[in-house]
């Protein structure tokens, strides 16, 4: 089956749906959204948006805090732009619903959180689940759109391009330059279907579970940067990877974070003899930005061959604590740790990319008609390290930007380009009895990744991975053309994409910077690698 649309969609995160609402007036829209329309991270984000609204704040100083996190590789102009658009789309959520907690003093529009990495307290959210009314609030609003549909179990398995051929001497080169849509698979029915858009954008958020331990919610698969790869878009910077210094620490507490808002509130970092070591490795302590913290947490590891460390705010009042951090205090104490008796044992695990798609300032890919936003861009925002709380702000201010955009470039397209796009051809496939593969290979990618491209990096543990996953890349290959597709054989197809890219720029980036450390080369290098890690897939001719 076939869909035609204005806009095509893949993603309900903030961003996705933001960009969504913009457009809708102008078009019609089709999302398509993996699981139901509330699973992705947003629902999960815990923190707040970073945003100036305190009277003793200002532009200035958000711009020096994120430009000082992201170690020399932010886009200055970038910054400016998206830090200034901040109370202005807030106050648009504002208006589509979304209920911030408001400043019980009176002397502000706004209760404000303080995070690490941040001068003043800036943190816009609602309790301890902003993520979670963000998503409801723009759920609800997209549902009762008239001109919005939104298809759940819905995965995106590969964007479809059209191809102009390029003569150079005697090798013609392919690049796929316009697209034109995406074929879907249905999860419900394992059918391909053929969504035809006039513009495509990906906001498939982050990548989260190429890494064994990880905050993120199943779904993160690096699908947009994988796709938008093999379609031949540019990515950059994904030897970035964030990793939060604070998951609660339990066998059966899946993916679930502890908000650095904790130690913003006073929260400090201790060891299993309960000795504060965050002084040993930045004058912030426990504010310090957090590749700092989880460095720090991963040496301390190292040291003592503990499990984990230990978060305690015990020192604050109980009514405090459960008032401020109501949905963290419940989900500890339902694994047996009441937080404001005991501290809370924590690990770091994997959080966020700070690279992805490349795309300009009004989140346009170098493929014509394909957009990137949130999570899965590369916008120049966060460098070489993500500030507290940047990562909606980004979301919902470049949303907006690319829905502008977006909506100029729709009046200029012509539509007779995508025409009679081919269909998903499952030729030659047959039922696959051997789901073994699928799991083994998603099991070891992850085990492979969290080992030898963690948090500490080195040339030979980079080496190792890259042999691994080259081998695990060549058998994913022959299974994936082989056997009919399902929606694990697509998200492992792409973890072990975005793994070996993840890699790739790693063992390019020759210093240690931000996110990025290699023990091999511990300091920093301005002269050399001042600048973004670019790849693009190699041509064919």
């Amino acid at each position: 089956m076939e869909y035609k649309t204005d806009f095509l969609v893949i993603g309900t995160g903030i961003a996705g749906l933001t960009f969504a609402l913009r457009v809708a007036d102008h078009g019609r829209v089709a999302i398509v959204t993996k699981k139901e329309a509330m699973e992705t991270s947003t629902n999960y984000a815990q923190g707040g948006i970073a945003s100036v609204f305190g009277q003793y704040d200002s532009f200035d100083l958000h711009i020096r805090d994120t430009l000082e996190a992201g170690d020399g590789l932010c886009n200055k102009g970038v910054v400016e732009t998206v830090v200034k658009s901040g109370p202005e789309r807030i106050r648009e959520l504002m208006n589509w619903g979304v209920a911030f907690t408001q400043d019980s003093t009176g002397k502000l529009e706004l209760d404000l959180g303080l995070e690490g990495g941040h001068s003043q307290k800036r943190i816009v959210h609602a309790g301890d689940f902003t993520g979670h009314a963000i998503e409801q609030a723009l759920v609800d609003r997209a549902r009762i759109h008239k001109q919005i549909d939104i298809f759940e179990n819905r995965i995106a398995v590969d964007l479809i391009t059209y191809s102009t051929r390029m003569k150079r001497g005697l090798v013609t080169a392919a690049h796929e330059d316009i697209c034109c849509g995406a074929y879907v698979l249905d999860t419900k029915t394992n059918r391909v279907h053929t969504f035809q858009a006039k513009i495509t954008v990906l906001a498939t958020g982050g990548a989260g579970k190429v890494y064994l331990y990880t905050s993120n919610p199943d779904i993160a698969t690096g699908d947009g940067i994988a796709m938008a790869y093999r379609a031949g878009a540019l990515v950059a910077n994904l030897e970035f990877v964030q990793f939060h210094p604070t998951c609660l620490y339990h066998p059966e507490a899946k993916n679930f974070l502890i908000s650095e808002a904790v130690r913003g509130e006073g929260g400090v970092l201790i060891d299993s003899r309960g000795r504060a070591f965050m002084a040993d490795y930045d004058p912030k302590k426990d504010l310090a930005c957090r590749d700092v913290v989880a460095r720090a947490i991963d040496s301390e590891l190292k040291k003592t061959g503990d499990d984990c460390v230990f978060l305690d705010i015990t020192h604050k009042e109980p009514h405090f604590v459960r008032d401020r951090f109501p949905n963290i205090y419940q989900k500890c104490l339902s694994f047996g740790t009441d937080m404001t008796r005991e501290p809370i044992p924590v690990v770091p695990a994997a959080h966020y990319m700070c690279g992805g798609v490349l795309v300009d300032v009004d989140g346009k890919t170098d493929i014509e008609r394909l957009y990137a936003v949130g999570e899965t861009a590369c916008t120049g925002l966060h460098g070489a390290n993500r500030l507290a709380s940047n990562s909606l702000l980004e979301a919902v201010v470049y949303a907006h930007r690319s829905a502008q955009q977006a909506v100029n470039d729709l009046e200029t397209i012509n539509a007779e380009i995508c025409r009679d796009l081919p269909p998903w051809d499952p030729m030659g496939t047959t039922d696959s009895d051997e789901a073994i593969v699928v799991s083994h290979n998603w099991d070891e990618i992850r085990r492979c990744m969290w080992n030898y491209v963690g948090i500490v990096r080195s040339n030979k543990r980079l080496l190792r991975a890259r042999n691994r996953i080259e081998t695990i890349q060549k058998e994913i290959h022959e299974y994936y053309w082989d056997f009919k597709i399902t929606s694990d054989l697509v998200e492992l197809r792409n973890i072990a994409m975005v793994a070996e890219l993840i890699i790739q720029s790693a063992m390019l980036r020759k210093e240690s910077r931000g996110l990025h450390y290699n023990i091999q080369y511990p300091e920093k290098n301005d002269k050399f690698w001042l600048k973004d890690t670019i790849l693009r897939r190699p041509f064919v001719g």
